[in-house]
């Protein structure tokens, strides 16, 4: 759901606040938990810039701006889980992201996350989580 809140901004331009509050209106339900999709889609704008730098350098030959829209926010999303959130184990929002990627990208989507997001796991100047999602 962060997912597809995060794919609408990219086309649309509306504030963080306005379009979780269409997405949460137009699809509520028991199971919508928007407090938790508005911090990972928060949590992914205002930590963005740094993200996508992380991301550039990790993707060698892919700019962040040339990859496929559904790839980056999937990508951007794991990452600040993996970054920003140390209640959520890293290989689970890794698992998670390459099995959205299968379903919503291309045929090549979850091996390009995965690797992705394996090099930013494994990258030696990891930082610590920094604050709980």
């Amino acid at each position: 759901m962060a997912l597809q809140i995060l794919y609408q901004m990219d086309f649309v331009a509306l504030s963080p606040q306005k379009a979780i509050e269409l997405f949460c209106d137009h699809f509520a339900s028991e199971n919508l938990d928007c407090e938790f999709i508005s911090r990972l889609v928060e949590g992914v704008l205002g930590h963005r810039e740094e993200i996508d730098r992380i991301v550039s350098e990790l993707s060698r030959r892919w700019r962040i701006n040339r990859m496929c829209v559904t790839d980056r926010n999937i990508i951007r999303l794991a990452a600040f889980e993996i970054l920003y959130c140390p209640d959520i184990p890293p290989k689970v929002s890794i698992s998670e992201a390459v099995e959205i990627g299968k379903r919503f990208g291309t045929e090549e989507s979850g091996a390009f996350i995965n690797g992705i997001l394996h090099a930013l796991l494994t990258r030696p100047d990891e930082k610590t989580a920094e604050t709980a999602c």
